[in-house]
């Protein structure tokens, strides 16, 4: 208890326990099912009481989870018995160099945030397309959006972290100071540390582009997949396209196709004719502010809902997975449970700027052919619904392509909570020929591994 006593007195922030009338708020995330009975929450203020909330769970042995946005359903922010280092209440902010065109954002802000200080200079980066997404996790392992076509990834957009890592030090990582932390904490996630500070490039940014959705009935499957046959290989950088197979509000089965195009409506209207032409019963795509974008797809992604998902491959001909055959398919397993709403998200983001950077730049694969997301949502957090939700999601991702998807789609942390843990096939597949490099970093700068709750690195 004393050193409980000695490590709030020494704290800037809010330290929040299960006594404390804002206990439950404070445990609060995106996915209901995510929410774990930690014994502490510090809400930091700075990188001095992160460090502080690191020496303090490591003298009194408790786990450690990081939440930045909260937005994992696998519970990765989340830890039972742990301590949180939450970085949302304090540090959410975002702020602009217009003149060497970069942001500066805490390590707790949301995509909005960094959407709306950008454009108001007439900027913007790469970043998530749900904007209520954290920064934080999406950034550490990648990170697709709609401008990844034009820039590549965020990792690709990153120039400098300020980390806090296993004891208790704040490093400034970037490519001359603490390059191989840079390098392995750009692709490698969480293993390495807490990131209290981005710093990403922006890009100049007109003030409205073309985006919305397209809404067709079931029997328009296959026109929108040979669509995307002709489309998807000669899509251009400021191109971008989100096909959702799901259930409309009245229960009709439907193709929503999210369109976006970095341009005026008129030039994204011929981009899209072909599209058009097969005729959607709605279409609600026209011009809009661009830091509006990121918004227009949240109602997919409600906070307060339980949550499961799990990613998957796109095969290199979209018809394979857009098809009436597969079609059918998916609505039967999304119907198996009525107490279940499921969506089947396939991102049409162009490759070609991902794939042109040098392949050891950080360790993140660019092979992928594109990324399938499966989603289910429900309402009753028991353990029935939740094993339900599994079942669902293992049945529809087993329709794609096998093999190792996007590691921020993954279902489950891969945790490893004991340095004695045997490292996941996933993680190693995850990391490939990588693994190796990211294992002596973890040696050098988490060597008890402090930070175990996502694809685990086991240290070399």
């Amino acid at each position: 208890m004393a050193q409980l006593e000695t490590f709030v007195k020494q704290f800037k922030g809010d330290v929040v326990l299960p006594t404390d009338p804002t206990y439950d708020q404070a445990l609060d995330r995106w996915a209901k099912n995510a929410i774990r009975r930690a014994a502490v929450v510090a809400f930091v203020k700075d990188a001095e009481d992160v460090a502080l909330a690191i020496k303090y769970a490591r003298e009194v042995d408790l786990r450690i989870a990081i939440r930045g946005g909260g937005h994992s359903p696998a519970g990765n922010s989340s830890v039972e018995g742990g301590l949180v280092i939450d970085l949302s209440r304090y540090l959410k902010h975002a702020r602009v160099d217009p003149e060497k065109k970069l942001i500066y954002v805490q390590g707790g802000a949301q995509w909005k945030a960094v959407d709306h200080a950008a454009i108001k200079h007439g900027l913007a980066g790469v970043g998530g397309t749900v904007n209520h997404t954290g920064v934080g996790g999406l950034s550490v392992g990648g990170g697709y959006g709609w401008q990844s076509g034009a820039h590549g990834l965020v990792i690709d957009n990153t120039v400098q972290l300020t980390i806090v890592t296993a004891d208790g030090s704040i490093l400034t990582a970037n490519e001359t100071e603490n390059s191989d932390l840079f390098w392995g904490a750009r692709g490698g996630g969480s293993n390495f540390g807490v990131v209290t500070e981005f710093v990403f490039k922006l890009h100049p940014q007109r003030a409205k582009v073309f985006a919305g959705p397209l809404l067709f009935t079931a029997d328009k499957c296959e026109q929108v997949g040979a669509f995307l046959d002709a489309w998807w290989p000669r899509a251009k950088a400021e191109e971008g396209m989100v096909v959702v197979m799901m259930r409309g509000p009245e229960g009709k089965p439907v193709i929503n196709a999210f369109v976006f195009y970095n341009g005026s409506e008129e030039d994204g209207r011929k981009a899209y004719k072909a599209l058009f032409d097969i005729g959607p019963f709605i279409d609600r795509a026209g011009e809009m502010p661009y830091e509006e974008v990121n918004g227009v797809t949240n109602p997919l992604a409600e906070w307060g809902f339980n949550y499961y998902f799990k990613g998957a491959l796109l095969s290199e001909k979209p018809s394979s997975d857009l098809n009436p055959k597969t079609y059918a398919h998916v609505l039967q397993l999304i119907d198996s449970s009525p107490s279940h709403t499921a969506a089947v998200i396939l991102e049409y983001m162009p490759h070609g700027k991902i794939n042109s950077i040098p392949a050891d730049t950080a360790p993140y694969r660019r092979d992928l052919t594109g990324n399938a997301l499966v989603l289910v949502q429900w309402k009753d957090n028991t353990p029935e619904a939740n094993q339900t939700a599994k079942q669902v999601i293992y049945a529809i991702a087993d329709v794609f392509p096998k093999g190792q998807p996007y590691g921020n789609y993954s279902p489950n942390g891969d945790a490893a909570p004991t340095s004695n843990a045997v490292v996941s096939d996933k993680t190693k597949e995850l990391f490939r020929e990588y693994y190796p490099r990211l294992q002596a970093i973890k040696k050098k700068y988490d060597p008890e591994m402090v930070f175990n709750q996502w694809h685990t690195i086991i240290p070399a």
